[in-house]
């Protein structure tokens, strides 16, 4: 498995992933098998929009518990990143782009969206900014290619592990 590959979570964050997963499986799974089942026992299935709508829900979550597994399976539960200035999973990272004021610096939490830390972004370490940052050092000015299609450029202005 390699580094972009894996998904960094905190402790807390893997436990509740756990326990989404979990339910899901579990109680809710059931429940929905418990109304398409009686929804398929009034009749005409064509025009039965409880059967729809259970068999759509059904979708969703057998796609999440898909997501949630895959997630867990390549999660590596982080062990605080050492504070040495370094782009890595686990970091919150402050920058900005090249030619914008030191006060337009924006900060983010580099690793899974799952984690949710209060009033702070989260960028994978696979995304456009994340893969061109990660393993750089503060102080670094990086280009990379933003989803539009426009090259952009951010220099590091800090970099230090996520305590939350």
């Amino acid at each position: 498995m390699t580094e972009q590959d894996t998904v960094w979570l905190t402790q807390d964050a893997y436990d509740k992933l756990q326990a989404e997963l979990e339910n899901l499986k579990g109680p809710l799974r059931q429940e929905v098998i418990d109304r398409i089942s009686a929804a398929r026992d009034e009749g005409d299935l064509k025009e039965n929009g409880g059967y729809h709508a259970a068999k759509d829900e059904q979708g969703k979550m057998e796609a999440r518990i898909r997501q949630l597994e895959d997630m867990l399976r390549r999660a590596e539960v982080g062990e605080t990143p050492a504070n040495d200035g370094v782009v890595e999973p686990g970091m919150v990272v402050t920058y900005k782009f090249v030619g914008d004021d030191d006060d337009e610096a924006e900060t983010f939490l580099l690793g899974a969206r799952e984690i949710e830390p209060d009033g702070l972004k989260v960028y994978s370490p696979q995304s456009p900014l994340g893969s061109a940052i990660n393993g750089k050092k503060k102080g670094d000015t990086v280009g990379y290619q933003a989803p539009n299609g426009k090259e952009l450029t951010v220099t590091i202005l800090d970099a230090v592990p996520f305590t939350g």
